[in-house]
This record gives C-alpha cells, structure tokens and sequence, in this order.
C-alpha cells in the first residue's frame, strides 16, 4: 500500500540535514523509484513582502509590546498577574522561535506557522518536565490553579453495562465523542497515510482497552461498542474519510504562478487567498514494512509510539483528574496533531533516505513528549492501581510477543539464509 505525503519538502540548511533527492537503501529496493523527489517552495510573488524576514522590525514590536506592559498600572491581583506572565511567556517564546528556528519539511500555509507548532512543542515538553517533578496531588493542585473548576475526583464510569445488542442500548452509545472518534482516526489517516497501517493501530487499540480496562474503569465496553460503533463505523469513516482527502490531494493539479493582480475578479483572488492554506505540493512515499529489517523495526516502533501517545491521554486525565469534556484535553490533541504531521514526515525521511544523519526537530521533540508523558503516568500512577492484570491478559501477550518475534526471527533471519543455501546448492548442481 503506498500512501502521499503531504506538503513535503527538502530542507535547505547549509548543514544538509535533509538531502533534495533522497535515496533509497541501498540494501534492500524501499521505493521502486531512484529517489523521493521533494519539492521547494518558491515564494508566491502575491505574498514575497510576508514571506521576506523582518527580525529587526518583529524585535521592535515585541520590545513595544513589553515597553506597554512596563509602562502600565499594576494589577493587584497576583493570581490574574501570574496567569497573564505564564500566557505573555509563552508567547513570547512563541514568537521567538517563529523568528529564529529553521524550517521544516511543511510550507503551507507558512513555514513561520510550523516554527510556531515547533516552539509549541518544545513547550509542551517543558512544561512536561515541569510536572515530572510535581507529585500527582501537587498536579492536581497547579491544574487547579489554571482551571478553577477542575481539582475534583472522577467518578469511575464503566461502558460495559446493557450489553445487549438492541437499538436502544445502541442509540444510548450515540453521544457527540461519536464524532470526536470519527475526527480522530481522520487526523490519523492524515498522518500515517496508509490504510494498512491505520487499521492495524485501530485494532490494536480496541485490544490494549481490553488489556487495560482492569486499571481504567472507561477502558470497559460492551463487545458491540469496540468492533462494530468503534472499529467497524467510527475507525472506518475517518480512516476512510481521511484517505479519501489524501487520495485527492495526491491527484490534485497545483499552481502556484501568477500575481495577486492578475488574478480576475474578487472571486478569482479570493480562491488564491484559500489555496495558500492548501498543500503546496503532495509527494508520494511507501512504508513497505518488510522490505527490510530496519524498516520491520521502525514501523512497530511507530506503531508503539502511537498507541503509547492514545493510552496517555486516558491515563493522564485520570491521574490529575481531567473530565473527558473538558477543554484541557481538547487542546492536547489538538495540539498533538500539529506536533505529528511534521514529526511523522521527517520520521520517514530519516527511515528511507540514507543522507539523513539525525532525527528532524519536530519528530525529537514529539518523541521526546510522548516518553516524558509516560513517565508522568509512572510516576502518578503508584498505588493507583493495585489489582493484577488477568491471566487472558498475560497469556494473550505472551503469545503475542512469542509469535511477533518468531515471526521476526523466521523473516529476517531463518528465511534470508535459507534462500541464500538454496541458491548455493542451485549453483552447485549447475556446474
């Protein structure tokens, strides 16, 4: 299964990090092509006066901003002063890192927007640290402080009740996470691109909320609800919901040329107006997971990483007592949308192009959020959850990994030097 790549592009550093024409491996033939051929973003003459960089003018408007807050009363109030100072901090940081970090593999609508999701990413994982230090009354606490009304336990909610298969029990499931469900596995199939791998990271968390739903209570629903409204309705409609918009960005004519004002019409402008929110250009790559046993390797670690950053989400907001309709969590996936889609991209150009020494920012510092909010569920999660998983659980897993590694074993092992043996015997007979 190939899947597109959106809005890709080479790096232009001077320290090559990323090369214009990456390379296959040489050990094995990944892309049936020579090269993945990227495309440069050339600046729009409509837009050359925004894309042209202005340090020296954004330090003066940031230095006014702050000359404006010295300059002003003070507010008495020290809780309205500490929320403003962490708000002003991180924009500030924010705007920075607009400024001087270098440019990812995206350049739609802006590269200056994916500099912004990187200083957001690299303040999230700050702020991760931050808590790792806490302990999980002390989060709960700090969480309070932001968000008066949080702070209070979680009442334990189990879906696994009224498992009947009826049309009522089925219409009570029906709630407005139908739809985050469906929004999600879209976002997914944006990232991932690849049908294959996106129903096998639906699946395989259908099966971790029946490893874990003996830690978290929500985990626990009716067989119904995780294979027939979860995988086989919601995972369906996103995943293929959001191939379909891959399908179509993959076909799609782009042109970029012409001025603002040669543009006929308020119409005509308007529509360039939409289309620099749009993909500047959609490359094709592959995952081709068995190709090699580097490539075996990357793509179950991507689809631990994955599942590891859903299983979060559930864990955290139980740990520090975040409602599942509150904001807070909203903005985290949100936010980890933006921080995947350029992540996952130069995750895959560090996997298939020989040239690329190191990891891309972006997929670091998401890698680095993901482990560190792991932690955090570690560490908070001592003596939260003293009952034993069940024996299916262990048994299941146990012949998992079992078989997960004698399938390694067998394919990139046994089977290589097996061919290799016939062939010297071949060989031997023809002489």
């Amino acid at each position: 299964m190939t899947t597109p790549q959106w809005l890709g592009r080479s790096y232009t550093e001077t320290s090559s990090m990323y090369s214009e024409t990456p390379m296959s491996e040489s050990e094995t033939p990944i892309l049936e092509r020579d090269s993945l051929q990227m495309a440069q973003d050339q600046p729009d003459p409509a837009v050359e006066a925004v894309l042209r960089p202005r340090t020296l003018s954004a330090l003066m408007i940031l230095l006014s901003c702050l000359l404006y807050v010295a300059v002003t009363p003070d507010i008495d109030s020290t809780e309205t002063n500490v929320k403003l100072g962490i708000t002003a901090a991180v924009a500030c940081f924010v705007f920075i890192g607009m400024l001087q970090f270098r440019d990812g593999p995206f350049v739609r609508p802006h590269v200056v927007f994916w500099r912004a999701v990187l200083s957001l990413s690299v303040l999230y994982q700050m702020a991760l640290v931050f808590f790792l230090f806490l302990n999980k009354h002390q989060a709960r606490q700090m969480l309070k402080f932001v968000y008066p009304e949080l702070g209070v336990a979680l009442p334990d909610r189990s879906y696994a009740e009224g498992c009947d298969l009826t049309l009522d029990n089925f219409k009570n499931q029906i709630d407005i996470f139908v739809l985050a469900h469906i929004l999600g596995w879209y976002a997914k199939a944006l990232i991932l691109r690849d049908y294959w791998f996106c129903w096998i990271l639906s699946i395989m968390f259908e099966v971790m909320e029946y490893s874990l739903q003996h830690q978290l209570a929500n985990f626990a629903e009716c067989w119904w609800d995780h294979w027939i409204l979860d995988v086989l309705i919601c995972n369906w409609a996103g995943i293929y919901l959001g191939m379909k918009t891959c399908q179509y960005f993959e076909v799609k004519h782009y042109s970029w040329a012409g001025h603002f004002r040669h543009i006929k019409g308020i119409k005509g402008k308007a529509k360039r107006a939409v289309q620099q929110f749009t993909p500047h250009d959609w490359t094709r790559f592959e995952w081709k997971t068995t190709n090699s046993f580097k490539r075996w390797i990357a793509v179950l670690a991507l689809l631990v990483v994955f599942l590891q950053c859903e299983i979060n989400c559930f864990y955290l907001k139980y740990l520090v007592w975040v409602p599942p309709e509150h904001p807070l969590l909203t903005y985290r996936l949100i936010l980890m949308f933006f921080f995947a889609l350029p992540a996952t991209r130069e995750a895959y150009q560090y996997l298939v192009d020989r040239n690329t020494k190191r990891f891309g920012p972006h997929a670091w510092t998401m890698l680095a959020n993901i482990f560190t909010e792991t932690l955090i569920c570690i560490k908070y999660g001592r003596g939260e959850f003293p009952e034993p998983a069940p024996l299916p659980v262990v048994l299941f897993w146990s012949f998992f990994t079992t078989g997960l590694v004698s399938y390694t074993v067998w394919r990139f092992w046994w089977l290589p030097k097996a061919r290799k043996n016939k062939a010297t015997t071949e060989q031997r007979k023809s002489q």
